[in-house]
C-alpha cells in the first residue's frame, strides 16, 4: 500500500516525519500527556445495585484521599475476573468503607472481588517530570494502608 504523497520506497512526507518522531515535541508548549491522577488499589466490593441508574460509590473520605472528584470518569480493574469498565464516581457514606458496583457496572464484579479505580489527567508536557499520581492502598474493610504522592 502507498500512502498518498510518497513514492514507493520513497521517504514519508514531511507531516508523517513529524508525527513519528517524539524528539520533535520535546519543547512543544501545547502538547499535553495523559497520565494517572488518582488511583485507589484493592478496593473490595461491598455491593452491588443493579436498579441504580450507573457508577461507582466509593465512600467519600477514600475519594477525597486520592483526589477523586464527585462524577469523574474512573477506570476500574476488577482483579478477581479481569474485566475492565468505565464509569463515574459518585461519593458515599463518609467512613464507610463503601464500593458499591450500580446499574450496568454492577454485572462487572460481585461482592468481594478487588478492584483498582484510577482517574486520569491531561497534563502539560513541561509538568511531566515532576508528575505525582495521588495513590491509596486499601486493606480490610476497605481502610487505608498505605499513601503515595499525598
Amino acid at each position: 500500500m502507498t500512502l498518498p504523497g510518497r513514492a514507493r520506497n520513497g521517504p514519508l512526507p514531511d507531516t508523517l516525519y513529524i508525527m513519528s518522531t517524539p524528539e520533535r515535541f520535546r519543547f512543544d508548549p501545547r502538547m499535553q500527556v495523559c497520565l494517572l491522577k488518582s488511583k485507589i488499589h484493592r478496593a473490595t466490593i461491598t455491593d452491588g445495585n443493579l436498579k441504580y441508574e450507573g457508577s461507582l460509590t466509593i465512600a467519600a473520605d477514600l475519594m477525597e484521599k486520592c483526589g477523586l472528584i464527585p462524577y469523574e470518569r474512573i477506570l476500574c480493574s476488577n482483579m478477581a475476573n479481569g474485566n475492565r469498565f468505565e464509569t463515574y464516581a459518585i461519593p458515599g457514606d463518609p467512613g464507610s468503607g463503601q464500593i458499591v458496583l450500580n446499574g450496568a457496572a454492577a454485572f462487572q464484579g460481585k461482592r468481594g472481588d478487588v478492584l483498582t479505580i484510577m482517574s486520569f489527567a491531561n497534563v502539560p508536557k513541561h509538568k511531566v517530570q515532576h508528575w505525582k499520581p495521588r495513590v491509596i492502598v486499601l486493606g480490610k474493610r476497605n481502610r487505608i494502608v498505605k499513601e503515595r504522592g499525598i
